[in-house]
């Protein structure tokens, strides 16, 4: 399926690239590390947390005592943001990757009285149904082939009662912010930022995979400013 969608225009299907991400290339490990700290930068610099972790503490604010899921959490900005400012919300903080999983733990997170860090599989996640709250999949779904997003739409809303995945606006005019990602990190920055633009799912695929995931998914997306796609994913009934 094209991430523009099955009605994908043909503009949309050239503009698609199945080019790697230094991110996601077990033989670049320098690069990595630099786009992992140009992301770090960008992030801060865009106010990404706040933007991300506003949506999360949304979703988290009917629960006395929340327990919520990030998947895919890299560095784990994200969750530091959002257990600073809810008092009383618990983390389970997860990465697949090895590495970034024994950073965590060696990190601010690993200490926290309020947070774990485990090494999960957003595809296949090891826990029971219902665990959590909310699961939050942030700027990580376009890493992943149609049938990986599909099967995060299945796991997330199976253990947990809501899914917020939050991801990069499909758009060619989202380009414009590949120079600050080169500021930010330099050429492999920038080069990452290219391939995750052309990557990402739009509102129309994403409606296709919730469809197709093999549970009843009910999916709601949205713009999110300055270049996000925001979309909140249940089971039905």
């Amino acid at each position: 399926m094209p991430r523009g969608g099955p009605g994908a225009a043909w503009w949309d299907r050239l503009y698609e690239t199945d080019r790697p991400e230094y991110l996601d290339r077990a033989d670049a490990a320098g690069r990595r590390r630099r786009v992992l700290r140009g992301l770090d930068r960008l992030e801060r610099l865009t106010l990404a947390h706040r933007t991300c972790g506003g949506l999360v503490l949304d979703g988290l604010r009917d629960v006395p005592r929340p327990r919520f899921l990030e998947l895919g959490a890299g560095g784990g900005g994200l969750a530091r943001w959002v257990l600073d400012r809810h008092p009383a919300a618990r983390a389970t903080v997860s990465d697949v990757a090895p590495d970034l999983v024994e950073a965590l733990r060696a990190g601010p997170l690993g200490r926290h009285a309020r947070a774990t860090v485990e090494r999960l599989d957003a595809t296949a996640i090891d826990a029971p149904d219902g665990s959590y709250d909310l699961a939050v999949f942030s700027r990580s779904l376009h890493h992943l082939p149609p049938r990986g997003a599909a099967d995060v739409l299945r796991e997330g809303t199976r253990v947990a009662r809501r899914l917020l995945v939050i991801d990069l606006w499909r758009h060619p005019v989202c380009l414009a912010a590949v120079p600050p990602a080169f500021l930010c990190g330099g050429p492999a920055q920038a080069h990452d930022a290219v391939v995750s633009l052309r990557k990402a799912y739009s509102p129309a695929a994403l409606r296709h995979l919730a469809a197709a995931c093999g549970a009843p998914v009910a999916l709601r997306t949205r713009f999110l400013p300055p270049l996000y796609l925001a979309a909140v994913a249940t089971r039905r009934g």
